[in-house]
């Protein structure tokens, strides 16, 4: 079996909708979804997706006023301030500050909603 099948973090069994709070709608998914896989490529890049039992993003009913250029804006949020788990459930810590940046920037700067 291929070791990408093998190392695959687990994904929950009722899908994406356990991740929103609030109501589900089309639109919400599919702003979840680009979080999601932000979220996964850069975990991926910075090494610890073998490493993370699981990561992924959450979709919370929070909206805050930003300015990006001459707009205003309502970025999207995603939890990222927990501690990550190792396989087996040893403690990794907290999630590297780099990627945290990374991964937080990536996604108020190309995820719309």
């Amino acid at each position: 079996m291929p070791e990408e099948v093998l190392q695959r973090q687990p994904f929950p069994g009722p899908g994406l909708a356990v991740r929103i709070l609030g109501e589900v709608t089309p639109e919400r998914l599919k702003i979840l979804r680009e979080c999601d896989d932000i979220v996964g490529t850069e975990i991926k890049k910075a090494g610890l997706y073998t490493k993370i039992w699981q990561s992924f993003a959450v979709l919370l009913p929070v909206m805050s006023v930003g300015v990006m250029g001459d707009q205003r804006t309502t970025p999207t949020r995603a939890p990222c301030g927990r501690p990550l788990r190792r396989r087996h459930d040893r403690r990794l810590g907290p999630a590297p500050a780099r990627s945290v940046k990374t991964i937080s920037s990536r996604i108020v700067n190309e995820v719309k909603g």
